[in-house]
């Protein structure tokens, strides 16, 4: 009767045992992550894994588990493995990196793909766009705008590929803004184009017209005011007291150079600019400063790339600050959703706190509150 007594509790243990095992399997939040792991983009898709893997190891939980795949940055690859995440039972995941991978993804519809970019137009309706977006840059410049009483401001838009995304982030964020002009980025035609809207020829003439006017006068300190005078290029006054300039890197400077050259000087205008990603080279360009701009809590940044280099021996950049903060805002959500949930809860407004800043998420959107930053006399100053 013992003996019975001890076979059928042995069962009942190993069923209670299979059970338990089953359940902490459902229970698992399956990540999948698409990143290219091979090819031209190997290097950042594999930082990308680590970055990951030390999301993990920071939250230490087991009800975690990611499903790394290759996208070779081919759109094509890029479906074949969201599929074999779908096949795996996943319908979630960080990734892909890259806008182009996107392009077929709208074939596994029951996947929710957490990409990196930060284009929002013509996404497939599964694809939320976790990248820093035109519409969180254009809410900092708001913010800033509003601190500094600022009145007119024009934005100045080139004439390239995404010219879209700054007219969206410019009206979801409603800002106010004076005057619009786009541009082109050839030298000739932006110089001619610049010198339109600052009234270059009517403020030169202006000019020429002063000097002569004193050169022919009997003022007795002409001479050192047509010496002013000369150091000028125009003169007048202009109808706006802000310039966004909607670039980045070298056509950035030479739009900045071309309004030198028409008066529109930093220390008499603020120039306000999208996230330059704390590009050390604008710190040289003493000439150009002051200058303001949006970006992700520096601080933080280079705190999580001290972390990645002490890790794995290797340097790291913003994208793999994005997806460990990506697997983080996960692990949220999963706290207060059921594991089928989490897609939906994407829909609800709902706020993280992560590395980079605060997520605001709502309506399958994710736009991030971010910093403020001021370039001036080749130092960097966060103003809020």
């Amino acid at each position: 009767m013992i003996k019975i007594l001890k076979f059928f509790l042995h069962i009942i243990l190993n069923f209670l045992f299979i059970v338990f095992l089953a359940n902490a399997e459902e229970r698992k939040i399956k990540i999948g992550l698409l990143a290219p792991l091979t090819g031209d983009n190997s290097k950042l898709g594999n930082q990308i894994v680590k970055s990951v893997q030390l999301a993990l190891k920071d939250i230490n939980s087991d009800l975690i588990e990611i499903f790394p795949r290759d996208t070779q940055s081919n759109p094509e690859v890029t479906l074949r493995s969201a599929i074999e995440l779908q096949q795996n039972g996943i319908n979630l995941v960080i990734g892909p990196i890259f806008y182009e991978s996107l392009t077929y993804l709208d074939q596994v519809n029951d996947i929710t793909f957490l990409s990196l970019t930060n284009k929002t137009l013509d996404l497939p309706k599964n694809v939320i766009s976790s990248g820093i977006n035109s519409t969180s840059q254009i809410n900092a410049i708001k913010k800033f705008i509003e601190l500094e009483n600022i009145q007119k401001s024009i934005f100045l838009i080139p004439n390239l590929n995404y010219d879209l995304e700054i007219e969206k982030g410019i009206k979801s964020s409603k800002i106010k803004i004076f005057k619009k002009y786009h541009y082109d980025i050839e030298p000739t035609k932006l110089t001619q184009q610049i010198e339109k809207i600052t009234n270059y020829a009517i403020r030169k003439q202006n000019l020429i017209d002063e000097i002569t006017r004193l050169e022919n006068s009997d003022d007795p300190v002409k001479e050192r005011k047509i010496e002013n005078l000369k150091k000028r290029y125009t003169l007048g006054n202009l109808n706006f007291d802000s310039v966004v300039i909607t670039d980045f890197d070298e056509s950035l400077k030479s739009v900045i150079t071309s309004l030198l050259y028409s008066d529109v000087s930093p220390k008499d205008f603020h120039l306000i600019t999208l996230n330059q990603w704390f590009d050390e080279s604008l710190l040289k360009e003493t000439n150009l400063q002051p200058i303001y701009y949006p970006s992700i809590n520096k601080k933080n940044l280079d705190n999580f790339k001290k972390k990645f280099l002490k890790e794995f021996n290797q340097s790291t950049n913003h994208l793999s600050l994005l997806s460990y903060d990506l697997v983080g805002l996960i692990y949220y959500l999963s706290l207060n959703n059921n594991l089928n949930g989490i897609n939906k809860s994407f829909n609800l407004k709902n706020s993280f706190k992560g590395k980079i800043g605060i997520f605001d998420i709502e309506d399958n959107k994710i736009n991030h509150r971010l910093n403020f930053y001021q370039v001036d006399k080749g130092l960097l100053k966060e103003i809020f």
